[in-house]
C-alpha cells in the first residue's frame, strides 16, 4: 500500500514550510486538543471546511486517534500523523499506508494558505488522486521556515513558468492526433511547423492570464513566522494551532529513523473541547 505522503512541489522539497489561515474568524470553529508526552498542541477547526471538521470531531470523540503515533516527523516542515496502523506499531515498522477505509472530498480554499501551525489532511499525490482527495484520518501540522524575499521571487518566477507549462501541455494534448498523423506520415518539417504553432498559441493564451504573485499578506506570513507557499492550493487546510506552537517545535526535533518515523514513540489523544 502506498503511503500518504504529503509531496512537495518540483523545486521546492527543501523549503520546509507550515500552514495557517488568512482570514478566518478565530472566534469560531470547534475547538479540540492533541495530548502528547511533549505537551499539548489546541487547535481551531475551520467551519469553512465542515466536511473536514467534522469527520476529525468524529473520531476524535469515537476514541480513534487516542494510542496513535506521530509516525513522520521531518524538522522545519511538519508533524504527520492519524494512521490506524500505529496504534501498537512494532520498531522500526514502516507506517503511513493507513486509513479508515474512506477519504474525503477536498475543500481547499483559497483564503487558507500554508503558514505555520496549520492543521491540513494528507493524502495520496499523483495521477490516481486527481480530484486531491483527502486521507480519512491522516493529518499533518506544518511547523515551517522563515523564507526570504528573494526565496519568495524565486518562487513566483517558478509559479509562472509551471502555469506556462501547463498551457504549453494543453495545447499539444489536444493536438496529439494531428502530430501523431504527421509522425506516421514522416513529414518532420510540417511536424515542427506545427509544434511552433502550438507553441505560439500557448504563448498567447498565458498571456492574457495575470501573473501569479503572492499577496502582500502571505508574503509577510511567510518571511515572519514562515510556511510552504508550494503546497498552497494542494492540500485541505482545515484548522490552525491556537496553543502548543512550542510543542509542535519539540516534537519537529525529536530523533527519527531513515524513514522519518521518531525513534521513540510519540503516542496523541484527541479531545473535543467545544
Amino acid at each position: 500500500m502506498k503511503k500518504l505522503l504529503i509531496t512537495c512541489l518540483a523545486g521546492f522539497l527543501f523549503f520546509q514550510v507550515s500552514c495557517v489561515n488568512s482570514k478566518s474568524n478565530k472566534e469560531n470553529g470547534s475547538v479540540v486538543k492533541i495530548e502528547t508526552s511533549y505537551g499539548d498542541i489546541t487547535l481551531r477547526l475551520f467551519d469553512e471546511t465542515p466536511i473536514h471538521r467534522d469527520n476529525f470531531i468524529k473520531l476524535a470523540n469515537e476514541g480513534f486517534y487516542d494510542g496513535l503515533l506521530f509516525h513522520r516527523i521531518i524538522e522545519n516542515f511538519m508533524i504527520q500523523g492519524g494512521d490506524p496502523d500505529s496504534k501498537n506499531a512494532t520498531p522500526g515498522q514502516r507506517l503511513g499506508g493507513g486509513d479508515p477505509g474512506y477519504t474525503l472530498p477536498a475543500e481547499i480554499n483559497d483564503q487558507f494558505f500554508h503558514k505555520k501551525g496549520v492543521l491540513a489532511a494528507a493524502r495520496r499525490g499523483g495521477p490516481d488522486n486527481p480530484e486531491k482527495r483527502s486521507s480519512g484520518s491522516q493529518f499533518y501540522i506544518l511547523q515551517g521556515t522563515v523564507f526570504t524575499p528573494g526565496a519568495l521571487d524565486t518562487l513566483e518566477q517558478k509559479m509562472n513558468q509551471q502555469q506556462q507549462r501547463a498551457i504549453m501541455k494543453k495545447h499539444l494534448d489536444q493536438a496529439q492526433q494531428e502530430l501523431n498523423e504527421l509522425r506516421k506520415a514522416d513529414d518532420q518539417d510540417q511536424f515542427n511547423i506545427r509544434v511552433a504553432e502550438i507553441r505560439e498559441e500557448a504563448n498567447a493564451e498565458a498571456s492574457q492570464l495575470p501573473a501569479k504573485k503572492l499577496s502582500a499578506e502571505r508574503r509577510e506570513a511567510y518571511t515572519t513566522v514562515g510556511g510552504y507557499p508550494s503546497l498552497d492550493q494542494e492540500y485541505t487546510i482545515f484548522g490552525e494551532v491556537i496553543d502548543g506552537l512550542d510543542v509542535l517545535d519539540k516534537i519537529a526535533a525529536v530523533e527519527t529513523d531513515r524513514y522519518d518515523r521518531p525513534v521513540e514513540d510519540i503516542q496523541m489523544k484527541v479531545k473535543v473541547l467545544d
